[in-house]
């Protein structure tokens, strides 16, 4: 987490009238150095293994209005279960999804970029961000017999 992004969460604290407490900068600190796409109950239990004493409730708060000032995004991948992503200083992507085993692959796709810059002029709309998810089964998936139950 860089001086600025923490300034960022400063401002949005304050924007919201909430305290820059030290749990709050840990639940930011954990989603700015992952890479990951994780659950906020996934954030909550690395904390907590981490031995840092941060409740539940804070952390699902905390993304909440994370996500509400755009510093995370946040995705559906079908289970009704939201994964966030930091947000800050990212460039637009996409995502490729296994619909077996969760698995996240990111992508960016110059042709895809344009074809929305396209459609968005032509309906003459100014996109501020997509969401662009691409499900099936990744190459150890495709490869793994279903199992009968």
């Amino acid at each position: 987490m860089t001086d600025s992004e923490l300034e960022k969460f400063k401002k949005v604290l304050k924007d919201e009238n909430l305290k820059l407490t030290p749990q709050r900068v840990e639940v930011f600190r954990e989603v700015c150095n992952s890479e990951e796409h994780r659950e906020a109950e996934e954030i909550y239990l690395a904390l907590r293994k981490k031995d840092l004493n941060v409740s539940r409730s804070t952390v699902y708060r905390t993304m909440d209005i994370l996500y509400q000032y755009d510093l995370v995004q946040r995705m559906d991948i079908g289970d009704g279960k939201w994964r966030y992503e930091h947000w800050l200083n990212c460039h637009q992507h996409d995502h490729l999804i296994c619909i077996r085993c969760g698995t996240i692959v990111e992508f960016i796709n110059a042709q895809i970029e344009e074809i929305q810059k396209d459609v968005a002029d032509k309906f003459n709309y100014q996109l501020v961000r997509h969401v662009h998810q691409l499900f099936g089964l990744c190459k150890q998936c495709q490869n793994t017999p279903v199992s009968v139950k």
